[in-house]
């Protein structure tokens, strides 16, 4: 199936979201290595999930990029994850507004492009229906 140019967009979008989360396991590492953790066990585990996070994130804009729909599905849930955690940067005791903006625009485009990669793809997919049925 041919990928339109919002879900391209999209694609790149959520690749950069995951080249983001492998960028803070290089961080998570670093931690490490310089002594500033209280339980070296759970910083490890936080290593390996963050790891298998960004694998899947890029798997997700790989397979959008090919126009696979379970790259676009696994796109926006990954959105709605972001959306939830920029929504508790804002709010609490340490709330971070700017971080939470910083979160939320991206995801929110990207949500949007995703969801417009998503109909595109169901109008093709008609199209096509509609043409060999003929």
């Amino acid at each position: 199936m041919r990928t339109n140019v919002s879900g391209r967009v999209a694609a790149v979008l959520v690749g950069l979201e995951g080249v983001g989360i492998a960028a803070l396991v290089v961080w998570q590492i670093v931690e490490i290595l310089r002594g500033d953790t209280d339980s070296l066990a759970s910083a490890i585990a936080l290593i390996v999930l963050s790891l298998v996070g960004a694998a899947a994130v890029i798997a997700f804009a790989v397979a959008t990029w090919r126009g696979q729909s379970w790259g676009r599905s696994g796109g926006i849930v990954t959105q709605l994850l972001i959306l939830a955690v920029a929504l508790g940067a804002v709010t609490g005791a340490f709330a971070a507004p700017g971080i939470a903006l910083a979160l939320a625009v991206p995801a929110l485009v990207t949500f949007v492009l995703l969801i417009l990669a998503v109909r595109d793809a169901g109008r093709a997919s008609r199209h096509d229906a509609e043409g060999s049925a003929r």
